[in-house]
């Protein structure tokens, strides 16, 4: 487990979320893998791809299984094991992640709008430690991810206090739960304002605050940090990831991205044959980008402006 941590957590390594939407088809899952386990593996420092549960029994067109695709390129096969939001009883129309009892609650989410309540904050921190055990005394390594969703006009200082707060109640219970922190990775959103918050923050000022929250909460053994895009536009996730890595760490900080990673090699994609080339370019070319972005070395030169478009959606879900 340490040693797949220590893996996951060294530099120019990331993870690939790219078979994670449960509305994506197989073809485009394919197409995705095909980009990070093809032709391109020796450039694409992508570590680690994690599926839903449906994903690791599909194939491409031609037979092989996804997993073994990964496998032949030395890339870590991962699962995405919730199983979705659900309303959560006698909170402020929060939500909390169902599926513990099948080993199913990495991911769960904080709405500032909606409080944040006591209830909801605890019920993420809980959830999510007692997972992280669950899923050490199996021997895999946990990806604790609790998402603090960028809806609302709140300023950055607030998203700062609401993420000091989640964080300070996760490694609670993950200690409370004997849970090994070098045998961790965390999947952290960025403190940011709030996406309908009148001004903007830049990439220096998101990668202070965010920096800020880390070093008050998250303890230096913990191998890894693999931030979420959570909505941001791809050159923005890059650019702020990039900010964060100006000076050196205690952890490694890196990125976990999907739609970050996915939105213009879809939309260059298209579902049609033809284009599969310059999609597996066109996410070649993300995945090098973030991996400079974690090396502190990311320019964002000649970044096309579909790359710049925002992503996010009031009340995402997936």
């Amino acid at each position: 487990m340490a040693m797949a941590t220590a893996k996951l957590s060294s530099p120019t390594t990331s993870l690939l979320a790219g078979g994670r939407s449960r509305r994506s088809a197989p073809a485009r899952r394919a197409t995705l893998i095909r980009a990070a386990a093809g032709s391109y593996a020796d450039e694409l420092v992508s570590t680690a791809l994690f599926f839903f549960e449906e994903t690791l029994y599909q194939s491409t067109t031609d037979g092989k299984k996804f997993v073994d695709c990964l496998k032949d390129q030395n890339i870590m096969p991962g699962i995405k094991v919730d199983k979705g939001l659900v309303p959560l009883p006698g909170s402020n129309n929060e939500s909390w992640c169902q599926g513990l009892d099948g080993l199913a609650s990495r991911r769960t989410v904080v709405s500032i709008p909606c409080g944040p309540s006591a209830l909801a904050v605890k019920e993420a921190a809980w959830g999510l430690a007692r997972y992280a055990a669950i899923a050490q005394d199996n021997g895999l390594v946990p990806i604790v991810e609790p998402e603090i969703l960028l809806d609302g006009d709140h300023a950055i200082e607030r998203t700062l206090e609401v993420a000091e707060k989640v964080w300070s109640e996760v490694f609670f219970y993950l200690a409370q739960n004997n849970v090994l922190f070098e045998g961790i990775l965390l999947k952290p959103s960025m403190v940011t304002p709030g996406a309908e918050h009148k001004e903007k923050a830049s990439p220096e000022a998101i990668a202070k605050y965010t920096l800020t929250m880390l070093r008050r909460r998250v303890p230096p053994a913990v191998p890894g940090i693999m931030f979420l895009s959570g909505g941001q536009s791809e050159v923005e996730a890059t650019l702020n990831l990039n900010a964060m890595n100006q000076s050196p760490n205690p952890w490694h900080v890196s990125f976990s991205y999907a739609r970050a990673l996915q939105n213009s090699v879809l939309k260059t994609w298209q579902g049609r044959p033809e284009n599969v080339d310059a999609a597996q370019a066109a996410l070649l070319a993300r995945a090098k980008a973030n991996s400079l972005a974690q090396l502190g070395r990311y320019t964002g030169e000649g970044e096309s402006d579909e790359a710049k478009k925002g992503m996010f959606q009031k009340g995402y879900t997936y």
